[in-house]
């Protein structure tokens, strides 16, 4: 437990919370665009160079997101999470620069790289007033240092002397990787590049973690936090930082063990669902993976996570993993895998880039710059996004029981699965697009008998047979995701053609709980703190 100096600043921070915030139901409802601020535009829209390989800025910039965000809200995404937002060493390290946001030198500072306050507070306000979420990246694990000899002074306090890190070790030298204290206490990086490790058993530390967070989310209007390396951090520290937040957690638990990451859904709101992802991986992009393994890993966490898997978030890309084109050149695996995050149960999250097909491996060849595909709209897997984020809302919209009915595993072949998250049938296969004879699908019962359905990726009509079921060839080894033509709006952005739901859109936004009073005591509220804290 904290000292009574950290516990009294976690109450005043309590006291003077914000008026209103997202929590994890307003989230459920929202998926996530993630990109890295130095590489998804630049301010003035020019192309600048910008070799991934080198590890350097190259001019991305937080007005340069305001400037598309009809391209991302366009593809159907309603929060945006960006890299970490605070000052970071500065110069050539061995491990490249700092662009990425990861590496703080000061807490209390913004990076100059990305902007100034006005300009996150304009990209915040942008977002609002859209009615999309701000996600900011957050890294309260460690700090980054130049020097193979870490000078502490360099850092701002309480953070400039030795006192306030863990001893010198490094995670990587550890002897023995099943130390959750070494996890926890000794550092990332290396002797070229130390990350020294914030002790957060330091009530000092401690308080001074919750009050920059507190700071921070209410300055900028943040909406939720995706946290950094939360695994290296006693797991005790986490419910009080997040009080302090007051909104949305996501952690990070880099691991493929359903039962380690479990403990993380006790103490944080959400974490991303990386056990999937491995398993995905292996077999949505490996016409030799078995679908029963992934009915086996989500069963399990399904059962051993706090909330299921309706706290997580969904992923098959991101800034620390390969991109699924460098793993296989087959369209159809990769429109398998890219289709699954919108019918998991947690918060699909989509990653800067994925959308125009790009090919990048592993870090830093992962983290391309946008700009070069100028934003193009027409693209497929654009289309493609567009198309699932759509029917997930038509989803969610035609039954909120969506939301918290856990995916249901039918029809496992070696090659083939069925998902069934009414009023979705998510038919996946890895056959790939070069086999000579396809798969057929074959569901018994899932809905009413003779039901008209639509596949919404091509519009295509299928009838349920006289029991519910359906019989489904493959074309081509490409997913397929019907939905009752009645459970999709007319007139609406899904299948228009053969929609036949004659519901209005209800009004507002989903999980978005405000009343005139509160958005005129927020206003105040901001007016009155705006610029201070920066």
């Amino acid at each position: 437990m904290f000292s009574a100096p950290a516990t009294a600043i976690l109450r005043t921070l309590l006291l003077a919370a914000p008026v209103f915030s997202a929590n994890a139901t307003d989230w459920s409802t929202r998926s996530i665009y993630q990109l890295i601020t130095d590489r998804f535009a630049t301010a003035n829209d020019s192309a600048v160079p910008c070799d991934a390989g080198a590890r350097m800025y190259c001019g991305g910039t937080w007005k340069g997101i305001v400037n598309h965000l009809d391209y991302i809200q366009g593809m159907g995404f309603d929060a945006v999470w960006i890299s970490p937002v605070s000052a970071n060493i500065e110069g050539a390290t061995s491990q490249g620069e700092a662009f990425h946001g990861y590496w703080t030198k000061d807490f209390d500072t913004l990076n100059p790289h990305f902007g100034t306050a006005d300009d996150l507070h304009a990209l915040s306000d942008a977002l609002h007033k859209r009615g999309m979420y701000l996600m900011f990246d957050i890294v309260v694990n460690h700090m980054a240092a130049l020097e193979p000899k870490v000078n502490f002074t360099n850092f701002s306090p309480p953070f400039a002397d030795a006192s306030a890190f863990h001893k010198r070790c490094f995670v990587a030298e550890s002897p023995d990787t099943s130390n959750q204290t070494a996890v926890e206490q000794c550092w990332l990086g290396d002797a070229k590049l130390p990350l020294p490790d914030l002790d957060t058993e330091n009530s000092t530390v401690v308080a001074k973690l919750l009050d920059w967070v507190h700071k921070l989310v209410q300055d900028y209007g943040v909406d939720g936090l995706r946290i950094d390396t939360v695994k290296h951090i006693r797991k005790d520290f986490w419910p009080d930082f997040s009080k302090a937040a007051g909104v949305f957690t996501l952690g990070e638990v880099l691991i493929n063990d359903t039962d380690y990451a479990a403990q993380y859904t006790e103490v944080l709101d959400a974490i991303l669902d990386y056990p999937s992802y491995f398993q995905l991986k292996n077999t949505f992009l490996d016409t030799r993976g078995t679908f029963s393994s992934v009915a086996t890993v989500l069963t399990h966490s399904q059962q051993k996570y706090k909330n299921g898997l309706f706290r997580t978030g969904s992923f098959v890309e991101n800034h620390d993993q390969p991109r699924l084109a460098s793993l296989t050149k087959d369209s159809a695996l990769i429109r398998n895998a890219m289709t699954f995050p919108f019918v998991h149960d947690g918060i699909p999250i989509v990653y800067y880039g994925q959308e125009q097909g790009y090919q990048g491996g592993t870090d830093p060849y992962n983290r391309e710059a946008l700009w070069f595909t100028a934003y193009q709209q027409e693209k497929s897997l654009v289309q493609h996004i567009r198309l699932m984020n759509a029917a997930r809302k038509e989803a969610i919209e035609y039954s909120a029981a969506f939301l918290t009915t856990p995916m249901k595993f039918l029809a496992i072949e070696d090659h083939s699965m069925a998902i069934s998250k009414p009023p979705i049938l998510a038919l996946f296969t890895n056959v790939g697009t070069e086999i000579a004879q396809g798969v057929n699908w074959k569901v018994d019962a899932i809905f009413p008998p003779n039901e008209l359905l639509v596949d919404v990726l091509t519009c295509t009509k299928v009838m349920a047979d006289g029991q519910g079921g359906v019989n489904v060839p493959s074309a081509y080894g490409m997913p397929q995701v019907l939905m009752p033509a009645a459970s999709l709006r007319q007139g609406g952005a899904v299948c228009p053609s053969v929609a036949t739901g004659i519901r209005a859109r209800s009004s507002g936004l989903p999980g978005v709980r405000v009343t005139w009073a509160v958005v005129m005591a927020s206003t105040l509220f901001f007016v009155l703190c705006r610029g201070r804290w920066v």
